[in-house]
């Protein structure tokens, strides 16, 4: 850890590392979301229906539930430095064939790849733990979370503008493009002035990387009963684009999506087998244990939270360009008041995390969150445009500090497995943009604001079962010694 003050206006050590890291994350952000706030340029340029424009924006964030979990693992075992260089370059890839699709299948296979770079987040989860101590981590996972989250609400405030000045048919193209161009250059910045951990830090890895340790019989079952979600909403998403929604593939290449998803459901329990089966034979020692109910409980929370936010985000233009008439521009800037919250909310639900506990500061937060959404499930065209605004930003600082709060405590877990906790804990939140979405699809704008906030209900109940992180955890050097890292 790095003993240095916190503050925010420098940018030497572990303020370096800090700002860099929400830097990277914004660009991830405003790559991932860079369609939002111009799809109905977007559809009249490609000539897409109603329907199409709903799939592309669960296309957007089907990927990102494995390569969530993907990222975590590679980046516990490679650093952070070299898996966020590798990400923004990589992903760029996509971002410029989405900029020059023709027709509704070019531009959903460019937009399901590019939901990878939403894995972007895990990594600087895992890089801001090894720089900051347990009573700033809070304050500094919210900074980045929030600043960097911010990149979907610059997406939906500077990108129609940016179209607007190319001008013409194509200026979405060449604002998206451009986002792409971004995220290539920074990939370099990145990779040339960060570290994984402070000088003279150890960077622990995983034992295994194949699957998440785990430390009781319990907890072998209960991972493999978390994992099946993940699977269900990638099942879900191979539904929605069956002849049953939109047609996009026939009703044999879903079954066959079907058969894969079990077949990989089934060699993944092979794997948490192997690396966990020991907990079958002897016992953990209680001082290297962890609980893996405060995993399956912030999976929760985060499906609610972030989930949502993922969801309301992609939706809220349209919502309010369809509810009070306005133009896509006006539309796009009204509704980046949703995330415009993140600059200031999430940082602060890390901050009173740090100052009042973790498990206090979750449960009034998920209980704001149940409300607001259940306010935002009574707009209608009779309120009027600005008292909309304030329930949507009032609900938006519940659900984003309740993220904050969230990653207050995944670091707190187990230090080693960070990256993978942040991987797990993360795709949920993609497994609720999903489920969100295609129920989006099915029903009315109302609804959809109830369903989550029934969801933000159920993730308070479970809540109720998480234990305020206390004393230490300890991890292994590779002399054998053991290192305590405090948690309070």
């Amino acid at each position: 850890m790095s003993a240095e003050r916190f503050n925010l206006v420098s940018f030497t050590g572990k303020m370096k590392v800090l700002h860099l890291s929400w830097m990277a994350f914004f660009i991830t952000f405003l790559v991932w979301f860079n369609h939002a706030p111009m799809l109905q340029a977007m559809a009249a340029s490609l000539g897409l229906q109603p329907s199409e424009i709903k799939t592309l924006l669960i296309l957007n964030v089907a990927l990102t539930i494995p390569a969530r979990v993907i990222i975590g693992m590679l980046t516990d075992r490679f650093g952070p430095r070299i898996v966020y260089s590798a990400l923004l370059a990589v992903c760029s890839i996509p971002c410029f064939m989405f900029a020059m699709a023709d027709d509704f299948a070019q531009a959903a296979i460019a937009r399901f790849l590019m939901g990878f770079i939403g894995a972007g987040f895990v990594i600087g989860i895992r890089i801001v733990s090894e720089w900051f101590p347990a009573n700033e981590l809070g304050t500094a996972e919210g900074i980045y979370g929030g600043w960097g989250n911010f990149g979907s609400a610059a997406a939906a405030f500077c990108l129609p503008v940016i179209a607007l000045w190319f001008g013409g048919d194509d200026g979405w193209r060449y604002a998206i493009g451009l986002t792409g161009l971004i995220s290539l250059l920074f990939s370099f910045v990145y990779y040339q002035n960060v570290t994984d951990t402070p000088k003279g830090s150890t960077y622990f890895k995983p034992k295994h990387l194949g699957a998440m340790e785990v430390t009781s019989k319990g907890d072998f079952f209960l991972l493999l009963i978390m994992k099946i979600p993940m699977y269900a909403a990638m099942a879900l998403l191979a539904w929605k684009l069956s002849p049953a929604g939109v047609s996009m593939l026939s009703e044999t290449t879903v079954l066959l999506c079907y058969v894969g998803l079990v077949l990989l459901y089934i060699y993944e329990v092979s794997h948490v087998w192997k690396v966990n089966k020991t907990v079958f034979t002897e016992e953990v020692p209680e001082l290297h244990r962890y609980e893996f109910k405060q995993v399956a409980v912030l999976n929760i929370l985060y499906f609610a939270t972030f989930g949502s936010e993922l969801a309301v985000v992609s939706m809220l233009p349209l919502f309010f360009a369809e509810t009070f008439d306005l133009s896509p521009v006006v539309a796009g800037m009204v509704a980046s008041a949703y995330a415009f919250m993140n600059l200031m909310s999430r940082p602060g639900g890390g901050w009173l995390s740090d100052k009042f506990g973790r498990k206090p500061t979750l449960l009034i937060l998920t209980a704001g969150l149940a409300v607001g959404y259940l306010v935002m499930g009574m707009v209608d065209s009779e309120w009027p445009v600005w008292l909309a605004v304030v329930a949507a930003m009032v609900c938006s600082f519940f659900v984003q500090s309740g993220e904050g709060a969230v990653f207050a405590v995944v670091p707190l877990i187990k230090r080693r497995l960070t990256g993978q906790i942040a991987g797990m804990t993360g795709a949920y939140g993609n497994v609720g943009a999903v489920t969100y979405l295609t129920v989006l699809s099915l029903v009315e704008y109302s609804t959809f604001f109830l369903v989550i906030a029934g969801t933000a209900v159920i993730g308070f109940i479970a809540l109720l079962a998480m234990k305020e992180p206390k004393g230490h955890m300890t991890e292994v050097n590779e002399d054998g010694t053991v290192e305590m890292i405090s948690v309070n």
